[in-house]
């Protein structure tokens, strides 16, 4: 008993060294963070509320499965429990006067599979998985690749 509390006492004293240590490499290996090596005391200066793009044209998805992009600005928009503003034009009901692109039908569907009259409660709250593109550039190094020019690397290379 002794020698276990002696032993929790002792990795209780090197632990502040430990993590000093860990946050020491931290520094030498470079990580990209967003704060951009800011101290944790300190603030960067804002960049501003990136603009948003706001010309009504559907942009090409990265990889399938990704849910579209808003070609539109949102501000203002309200979408809460009573009310989801989206839906003033891109319900099935209103799409023909309004000329925007349907929700899917997948957006009418429970999570046993079962079309429904009205939107589904789980896909009600579009912001979760849309988002509008902003004019910014990546905050972080990105070197992501999309499936079709993956595909021909593929391809060009058999």
């Amino acid at each position: 008993m002794k020698y276990l509390l002696t032993t929790c006492f002792a990795l209780l004293l090197c632990s502040p060294m430990a993590m000093q240590s860990v946050s020491a490499n931290d520094e030498k290996t470079n990580i990209a963070t967003l704060r951009n090596h800011t101290p944790i005391e300190e603030q960067q200066p804002t960049k501003g509320i990136p603009k948003v793009i706001n010309n009504d044209k559907v942009q090409m998805r990265n990889y399938p499965m990704q849910p579209p992009l808003i070609p539109h600005t949102i501000r203002g928009y309200e979408v809460n429990l009573n009310s989801n503003k989206c839906m003033a034009c891109h319900s099935r009901q209103r799409t023909a006067e309004s000329l925007a692109p349907m929700v899917s039908v997948t957006h009418y569907m429970d999570r046993e599979g079962n079309f429904l009259a009205e939107l589904s409660p789980r896909r009600y709250f579009c912001n979760q998985c849309h988002v509008n593109q902003t004019e910014s550039k990546p905050l972080v190094e990105n070197s992501f690749v999309d499936m079709h020019k993956l595909m021909k690397q593929k391809s060009q290379q058999q």
